[in-house]
């Protein structure tokens, strides 16, 4: 199997031991990394449930872009949430963002996410040929 390590400064860096996304063997496939509402100029948490989850999809797509797809391309997306209340915002949002078919999802509620976020969200995008 060949990884091939996907990078771009249009989302946050590593703040860890791991890349921001990583495509494998024949390509199509790309295993995209959690990503928070950090802004990726500032490397500070933007403010705020709505903001946090917009910019999530904006790191995610800045990250899809990279490894040559789009947030359509997205085949699984997971979701981490602090509150679980904030799942109604997260679809609003996601409606704006996605077109059908939309991606099989999973929305988990968790005690914490790194650098206090409120929202964390990472998936399986498959490439288009």
């Amino acid at each position: 199997m060949t990884k091939q390590i996907i990078h771009t400064v249009d989302a946050p860096q590593a703040i860890g031991t791991y890349s921001q996304a990583i495509r494998v063997s024949g390509g199509d496939t790309v295993y995209l990394s959690g990503q928070i509402g950090l802004d990726p100029l500032s490397m500070q948490m933007v403010n705020g449930v709505e903001a946090q989850i917009q910019q999530v999809f904006s790191n995610l797509k800045a990250v899809a872009k990279a490894s040559g797809g789009s947030l359509n391309d997205i085949v699984k997306l997971n979701i981490f949430l602090i509150d679980l209340d904030n799942f109604a915002l997260v679809n609003e949002i996601m409606a704006s963002h996605f077109v059908q078919p939309y991606p099989a999802r999973a929305a988990i509620g968790v005690k914490a996410l790194p650098r206090g976020a409120l929202v964390e969200m990472d998936g399986v995008m498959v490439l288009q040929e």
